[in-house]
């Protein structure tokens, strides 16, 4: 497929209008992650006939699903381009990569992609923390609040500076420049956080305690009923700031139902945590081989 451009701001208009025609509803896709990660993957699109056509280039070259409006596409039709066959596509919807496998029968190969489903929880739960599910997590929330003077904040231009001098500081503990990953999330953060009053929908909140930034989260408005949450980090030394930070900054949008907490990638210590917040759904996804 020629034409490809690297993502960018300047067509996130255009971008989003297109996202709200295609019912994806997979965190990949939202304008946030695509651009912070855009340098990351090397991520580019490709505008072509009322569709998006997503690549990465790193580390290696995979396809990401089209967005727009995928009701009523000849896919048969679209596949008969040879630049769009023999290449192999990840983080398609499951509901697209059925709709594939039924039009172009012989033509693809269909693989659950357990790794990228993304978490789905219950606003409401997750702010009330009732019953014996949430037990463990409504007592470190207590705990956080007990013991140290804090305060919710709404991340916001004022606040970027404080927030980029806590991410640094995150990092020199966890010694992210030991780790491709925790490298590659913290210049993700430090990309968005500077793009914070071009980014659009962008949210996020944060903790103060005695006058320092102990947590902060960054998100997104994806739908009128679910944001996403990106990035959550707070100081360790504070127990219970990762339970009080989801907490707060869910009380304080309880406008949405739904809270999308993305992927856990296959890590298994990752999954646990998320499977202890006791998701309700989930964002099911497929890797999909195209002959």
């Amino acid at each position: 497929m020629a034409g490809f451009e690297p993502v960018s701001l300047d067509r996130q208009d255009r971008y989003r209008e297109l996202l709200g025609a295609s019912g994806i509803t997979a965190s990949d896709y939202s304008l946030v992650n695509l651009w912070g990660w855009a340098e990351e993957y090397g991520l580019q699109w490709y505008f072509e006939d009322g569709l998006v056509w997503i690549r990465q280039t790193l580390p290696a070259p995979l396809y990401w699903s089209p967005v727009g409006g995928l009701a009523g596409v000849d896919w048969k039709r679209v596949f008969e381009d040879p630049g769009k066959r023999g290449v192999t596509f990840t983080r398609v919807p499951e509901g697209l990569a059925g709709v594939w496998a039924h039009e172009l029968p012989g033509l693809v190969e269909v693989r659950e992609d357990r790794g990228n489903w993304d978490y789905l929880y219950s606003v409401p739960e997750l702010v009330a923390l009732s019953g014996n599910r949430f037990h463990k997590k409504k007592n470190l929330v207590n705990q956080f609040r007990k013991k140290y003077p804090s305060e919710y904040v709404d991340l916001g231009p004022g606040l970027i500076g404080l927030t980029r001098d806590m991410q640094e500081k995150w990092c020199a503990w966890r010694d992210c420049e030991s780790s491709l990953t925790l490298s590659a999330e913290n210049r993700v953060i430090d990309r968005v956080l500077g793009a914070w009053e071009t980014l659009q929908n962008i949210l996020g909140g944060a903790i103060m305690s005695e006058g320092r930034l102990v947590a902060f989260c960054v998100a997104e408005a994806f739908a009128p009923d679910t944001l996403i949450i990106h990035f959550e980090k707070g100081f360790t030394e504070y127990t219970g700031v990762y339970q009080a930070m989801n907490q707060m900054f869910l009380e304080a949008h309880r406008e949405f139902a739904i809270a999308n907490r993305e992927q856990d990638l296959d890590e298994e210590g990752l999954r646990q945590a998320k499977l202890s917040y006791n998701p309700v759904g989930f964002v099911r996804k497929c890797r999909v081989d195209v002959r």
